[in-house]
């Protein structure tokens, strides 16, 4: 019977995930979302060819930004997007960034990355 019990990095994430706020909690789990799901839907081919932009409300948080970016452009590697947008994201979390100036760097990061796609003849980078 396979081991259970967490080891230690898990522990230690355990940790810091008890000790934050209940906002901040959800986006570590929104994160890790995104994260856990940047290999799902590798290439399909019901994939649409042209984004479906899809509108953010006004208060869109930074990590419903990127399910809302995945969602628009899902002919996109999430993996080639990875580094960049964790890069944002970080920068709205540990740097304070605003939301917004971080919201629009993501999208002008998902659609230069779809203009790629394209020149790419339609493939992955």
């Amino acid at each position: 019977m396979p081991d259970k019990r967490p080891n230690r990095a898990e522990r230690h994430l355990l940790t810091l995930f008890r000790g934050m706020s209940a906002a901040d909690r959800d986006s570590l789990l929104a994160f890790a979302e995104f994260l856990a799901a940047r290999g799902e839907g590798e290439e399909s081919e019901d994939l649409p060819a042209e984004p479906v932009l899809i509108q953010g409300p006004p208060d869109e948080s930074v990590i419903a930004a990127i399910k809302r970016l995945s969602a628009s452009y899902p002919m996109l590697d999430r993996a080639a997007l990875l580094n960049e947008a964790s890069a944002l994201m970080s920068a709205h979390l540990m740097q304070g960034r605003p939301a917004s100036e971080v919201i629009a760097e993501l999208e002008t990061l998902f659609a230069s990355h779809y203009e790629a796609f394209k020149g790419a003849g339609g493939s992955p980078e």
